[in-house]
């Protein structure tokens, strides 16, 4: 699929031009492809059972923080749609009840599929757990000192730490 980005005389073509471009890259390498071995015991009218599931990380993407909001937030969204080869996206409803439908196998399945989709992309499966994994929590924005192990200067609320700041000596 190509996808052309550009500047057009419509208002809107679609406010998740990122998501567009992200759900082309995932369908021309199949990242998607393990949801197809979640077998859910459904009859599928307009959507499969898989593209409806599509349809939901497709929602977590544009950021719908409920399946509500699927159809105020993604299901206007013809044309982000049609880069998943949909007319347009699922009712909420329709969602809801193929979530609903899936039994204990079913998400094990889904379990599965998720790992073997995020596992290409983490981090953390990749590490070297010989050594130590460094997580800084501190967000407390406080100058710290030369003797800070693993201290570097940086950012915080968007303001650049000068040069000297924290190193005095």
């Amino acid at each position: 699929m190509t996808l052309t980005f550009g500047l057009t005389d419509e208002l809107v073509n679609t406010q998740f031009a990122p998501v567009a471009a992200l759900s082309a890259y995932y369908q021309a390498h199949d990242v998607l492809k393990p949801l197809e071995m979640v077998t859910v015991a459904m009859k599928a009218i307009e959507y499969s059972p898989v593209n409806k599931l599509t349809q939901v990380f497709v929602s977590v993407l544009t950021g719908c923080e409920h399946v509500a909001m699927i159809n105020t937030r993604l299901r206007p969204e013809r044309l982000l749609a049609q880069v998943w080869r949909n007319q347009r996206f699922a009712h909420q409803a329709t969602l809801s009840e193929t979530l609903d439908g899936l039994s204990l196998a079913n998400l094990a399945q889904l379990d599965t599929a998720v790992n073997q989709i995020c596992r290409p992309c983490s981090r953390t499966h990749r590490h070297d757990w010989r050594g130590l994994l460094w997580l800084d929590y501190d967000l407390s924005g406080m100058p710290c000192g030369k003797g800070a192990e693993g201290g570097e200067k940086g950012f915080f609320s968007g303001k650049k730490t000068p040069s000297d700041a924290n190193w005095h000596g």
